[in-house]
């Protein structure tokens, strides 16, 4: 299944009212990172994010507004491998000088160690090593010869 590149992301997929964000806040696990914080409530609804970027992190807007893209998209890209629940992202002073990939590093880092994004397959084409049950396996059988 391919997703659309202009796929939005809908107002159902968002946190978005005090009430919401507060519950997040109270009940939900936190985890951290020097550049987010993450806020998650699992529940029974589809994933939801809310994004919380305090002008503490970037006095201008465009900067704000830079880590809020970079977040909502890494989101929308992920939301079906995503466990269900609400999530908070709380970006810290150093994601406003953080690159677009180290934001998106850290926000997968937190996912992961949350236990709400299954961790990647080992890459490569070889099959894993496995390790022989007794020193007779791993040798040649050279009774026949």
């Amino acid at each position: 299944m391919t997703t659309d590149p202009r796929a939005r992301f809908p107002r159902s997929a968002r946190v978005r009212l005090r009430v919401e964000y507060a519950r997040v806040f109270d009940g939900g696990r936190r985890l951290g990172d020097p550049l987010l914080g993450l806020h998650w409530l699992p529940g029974e609804a589809p994933p939801r994010l809310g994004l919380a970027v305090s002008r503490k992190v970037d006095p201008r807007a465009v900067g704000r507004n830079r880590i809020k893209r970079i977040l909502r998209e890494t989101t929308r890209r992920l939301r079906p491998q995503l466990a269900t629940g609400d999530y908070v992202v709380v970006a810290r002073p150093a994601a406003a000088r953080a690159s677009h990939a180290q934001i998106v590093d850290a926000f997968l880092r937190l996912l992961r160690k949350a236990g709400a994004l299954p961790v990647p397959a080992p890459g490569g084409t070889m099959p894993a090593a496995t390790k022989p049950t007794s020193p007779s396996d791993s040798m040649p059988d050279l009774s026949s010869g």
